[in-house]
């Protein structure tokens, strides 16, 4: 008799939305987290008094949270309590202007009219369209197994609306952006959300463009930081027995003939198990955990032929006063041409780019508690995106250089005169992501994503190489991010249900 019917590797938003699922058809589960605290990417460390998150700073398109505790009989709320943000984001251009979309899409209308009265019709059909297929066919693509062509065709033809929006995918995100808005600065300030994909406007599939503007639905921070959402979904899933251990490290997946049995952990001890899901890195679940020498020919070429997502360096910034800002992300904006610019010229050669483009989070504005009473916190993604390697150099040098810079940025576009505040900083590099999260060249987004890397093009959830393994999380389809993991989580298990229940 095995040990466990389920081992998940990985306790990440889509292996604890999976995890918690199977367990409730009956399953017994066991999660294994190498790290000693869950969440992963979306997760939340102390420092010195200050609650920092680790990569996730908010929830958008909150429906697959939503489907989640339906589908485990339990309230949402009663788990995790979200705090809505308004404004949406603040933005704050090259020259020095600041601006800020609110939630209320006629109020977003009166900022545009203001900026660019040429562009309050593109941006109405914009949003009349994005918010249609949102409503129609959100669901369906997030929540949909699209593993196969047939699945997809499948999915397709049970919620017809979904085929209108299919030219969507393989359009370009600057594409999209630029069929609807003419003016550089609303250009912009829609564009940078192609980063939170991993790829620049002119890679990333234009569907990215409409999930951007579901935060226009409303955009939300879970009290108690990032971690709350993990530590929310474990706890429903306990209810049905489901267990979680932590400093738990896998190091190889048992197989035979092809058949996940179980895993085998850094220590030696073996876990036997009817069937194993990775919530991991796919490229290391199969070369790694698997090896070369278990997989066919087919699948080792199939799995090395994807690329690492970005990696994104994070300040985490510990303040002794209240920041003047708006809003929960403030988006230090460029043009879609220097976006790409930084990528191409910069990000693919290697070198960390001397550009504005940052992102600011003020975690603070939403969960006071966060911090000492009177005290701040700002997570700043800087010069996204940074290389993992430096051309010539390492991040262990540069660490020092780059917050200092960092700093200074933040000084010169943001907030002048924010040193003297400054109580605390800390930086986590691309090195620093591998090393905390073992994600293969910190790559926060697991596997690349473009129009290519989509749908049935990315790691199945139910291997076709070994039987009894299954996948769930940022390598499978649609990528990184709260809600698509979490809709990965959910997919993932209906196939198990289906096989194993």
């Amino acid at each position: 008799m095995p040990d466990y019917d389920a081992i998940v590797i990985g306790a990440g938003l889509g292996g604890l939305s999976c995890a918690s699922l199977i367990a409730k058809s009956g399953l017994k589960t066991l999660v294994l987290e190498q790290s000693d605290i869950v969440g992963g990417c979306c997760s939340t460390f102390e420092l010195k008094g200050y609650k920092f998150d680790v990569g996730a700073s908010l929830v958008e398109v909150t429906r697959p949270l939503e489907t989640l505790f339906e589908m485990l009989d339990r309230k949402r709320e009663d788990y995790i309590d979200l705090i809505p943000c308004d404004p949406i984001y603040s933005f704050i251009t090259e020259d020095g202007r600041r601006f800020s979309y609110p939630t209320d899409i006629e109020e977003t209308t009166k900022v545009i009219e203001q900026i660019a009265p040429e562009d309050v019709e593109g941006w109405k059909r914009f949003s009349s369209i994005g918010i249609e297929m949102i409503n129609r066919s959100m669901d369906a693509i997030m929540l949909s197994p699209l593993n196969t062509f047939k699945e997809a065709m499948l999915m397709g033809i049970k919620n017809p609306p979904v085929l209108r929006y299919l030219p969507t995918f393989f359009r370009t995100h600057q594409g999209v952006v630029r069929s609807y808005y003419s003016n550089p600065t609303i250009q912009a300030s829609v564009a940078y959300q192609s980063y939170f994909a991993g790829a620049p406007p002119e890679l990333g599939s234009g569907i990215f463009g409409f999930i951007a503007l579901s935060e226009h639905l409303g955009i939300y921070y879970p009290k108690g930081g990032m971690i709350a959402i993990p530590q929310g979904i474990m706890r429903a899933g306990s209810e049905y027995g489901l267990e979680v251990r932590t400093n738990a490290k896998v190091e190889k997946i048992l197989t035979q003939n092809r058949t996940a049995f179980g895993v085998m952990l850094e220590d030696g001890t073996e876990i036997t198990s009817r069937l194993v899901v990775s919530n991991v890195n796919a490229q290391v679940t199969y070369l790694k955990f698997i090896r070369p020498e278990n997989l066919p020919e087919w699948a080792i070429k199939g799995i090395a032929s994807y690329k690492p997502s970005m990696p994104c360096p994070m300040i985490y910034v510990g303040l002794k006063t209240k920041p003047d800002l708006d809003a929960h992300h403030t988006v230090i904006t460029g043009s879609i041409d220097s976006m790409n610019e930084v990528w191409n010229k910069y990000y693919v050669l290697g070198i960390i780019p001397k550009t504005a483009m940052s992102l600011v989070c003020w975690p603070t504005e939403a969960d006071p508690d966060l911090a000492p009473e009177g005290h701040h916190i700002l997570n700043f993604l800087c010069n996204a995106p940074a290389p993992y390697a430096p051309l010539g150099d390492n991040w262990d040098r540069l660490k020092d250089s780059y917050r200092e810079e960092a700093i200074d940025l933040l000084d010169k576009h943001v907030m002048p005169g924010v040193r003297e505040h400054i109580d605390i900083v800390e930086v986590s590099t691309p090195l620093d992501f591998e090393r905390r999260l073992l994600q293969p060249q910190g790559s926060i987004y697991g596997l690349f994503s473009d129009m290519t890397t989509l749908a049935m093009f990315r790691p199945r959830s139910r291997s076709k190489a070994i039987k009894n393994l299954y996948l769930t999380g940022s390598s499978t389809h649609l990528g990184g991010g709260v809600p698509t993991t979490i809709a990965s989580g959910i997919v993932t298990s209906r196939y198990i249900i289906r096989d194993h229940t």
